[in-house]
């Protein structure tokens, strides 16, 4: 391509054959005033990569603060939890410790780790922990571990608080130690009453006036918690697996796991409905119950103990599923001596009129209306022979429509979000 260029003082042009032949302009023509018109050709490539360069720069001005701020996020998340967990543990620990200053010795969770071998032989086990036996120090003992995030914290607490009020002789030590709650007791070596009444193979030791005597030991048991401390104390699940035997067969009442503290000048109080199937008081339906629903229960377990059944045994026959429904069957065909468990034992034959008197107890207990059942003082009094239960009680029992809606397992599955339903231990 050629172009051409302009001498302005004169007007005069010459042609350019090439950009740099304007070097061989002389020296001497330099004053002229002259102006040059180029062509250059513009390269692609150099403005691709202008374009790019200039992308990649916005792309780091965007992504690099981005993922600043996204790994400070990460960071945050991580860490704010890890903190706030650590807080909280220490209040907790704060909690705790206020709580068990009257307690009896804390252990670490290694020592008591390292004396059960990792918790290794287990002795039984319920919907919120564990009870595992071992030697402490040389001394045989039950090591209680309360389990579960959502009720942990809760039981341990109500246990304690409890144990607190009516200062548990059996209670060895403690360990709270972040989320480890343990309780150490003294070993009962008998067990759980459930093992011994739910067992029909045939012991002597078993017998009828070893029935009475942990009756009458769960009954002032009981009393005590209910009259004998500061606060009352409602246990709100008694049932077998909850009452422990020494070697000879002294019954007592264990596991505060659910139990609730209600102030003397409180006639009812409200709470969720807890328990266990089968030995739920029908006021539960209300949630505002009074300490007769361990009353209630209480009837259920001498039930229990005459029969050697469960109170729902769904293995049976339609009409013998509840106990309860079983013992107004028997009472109103004069049939009563059916439900002792070992009718044709010796025993049992020449105790029957007891049998009889400790099923109207029973029936005393298990009225509907909370406010006809008797107090714990009461039914002592009736064990030991000091009273008797009145006719009118037994045609109360008799009569009543029962409503055992409460034990249904149709029912508890419309409440077991408002409920704390204990498993068997």
């Amino acid at each position: 391509m050629f172009r051409y260029g302009q001498n302005d003082s004169n007007g005069e042009r010459f042609w350019v054959t090439k950009v740099f032949s304007l070097q061989s302009i002389q020296p001497e023509a330099a004053h002229y005033n002259s102006t040059a018109y180029l062509k250059v050709q513009y390269s692609s490539s150099d403005s691709s990569s202008d374009l790019t360069l200039n992308k990649r720069k916005v792309i780091l001005a965007i992504t690099l603060p981005t993922t600043s701020i996204f790994i400070l996020l990460i960071i945050v998340a991580i860490l704010y939890p890890q903190r706030r967990r650590k807080y909280k543990e220490n209040d907790e620990d704060s909690e705790f410790n206020q709580l068990l200053s009257g307690m009896p010795t804390r252990f670490s969770f290694e020592k008591l780790r390292e004396c059960t071998e990792g918790f290794s032989k287990k002795l039984g086990g319920g919907g919120f922990g564990s009870v595992f036996e071992r030697k402490l120090d040389g001394e045989r003992v039950a090591v209680k571990r309360l389990e579960g995030a959502r009720q942990g914290k809760k039981e341990f607490l109500a246990e304690v608080e409890t144990i607190g009020s009516i200062e548990h002789i059996n209670l060895i030590g403690f360990c709270a130690e972040k989320s480890h709650r343990l309780l150490v007791y003294e070993y009962m070596s008998r067990g759980s009453l459930d093992r011994w009444i739910y067992n029909h193979r045939s012991n002597t030791r078993f017998d009828w006036s070893t029935r009475c005597k942990i009756i009458l030991h769960i009954a002032k048991g009981l009393c005590y918690l209910h009259e004998g401390c500061r606060r009352e104390i409602a246990h709100l699940d008694i049932k077998p697996q909850k009452i422990l035997l020494d070697g000879n067969f002294n019954a007592e009442v264990a596991d505060f796991g659910l139990s609730k503290l209600i102030d003397r000048d409180q006639s009812k109080v409200m709470t969720m409905m807890r328990g266990t199937p089968g030995y739920l008081a029908p006021e539960w339906l209300t949630s505002q119950i009074t300490e007769k629903v361990d009353v209630y229960s209480f009837g259920v377990v001498i039930l229990e103990i005459i029969s050697g059944r469960k109170c729902i045994d769904r293995s049976r026959p339609e009409e013998d599923v509840h106990i309860i429904y079983l013992l107004r069957e028997k009472a109103q065909n004069n049939q009563w001596i059916d439900l002792i468990v070992d009718n044709n034992s010796d025993d049992s034959v020449s105790r029957q009129e007891e049998v009889i008197q400790m099923m109207k107890l029973a029936m005393w207990c298990l009225q509907n209306d909370s406010s006809h059942r008797p107090s714990m003082s009461m039914v002592i009094k009736v064990l030991e022979g000091a009273i008797s239960v009145e006719s009118h009680i037994i045609q109360s029992f008799l009569n009543a429509n029962s409503i055992m809606s409460v034990q249904d397992n149709q029912y508890l599955y419309l409440v077991r979000e408002a409920s704390i339903l204990s498993g068997p231990r």
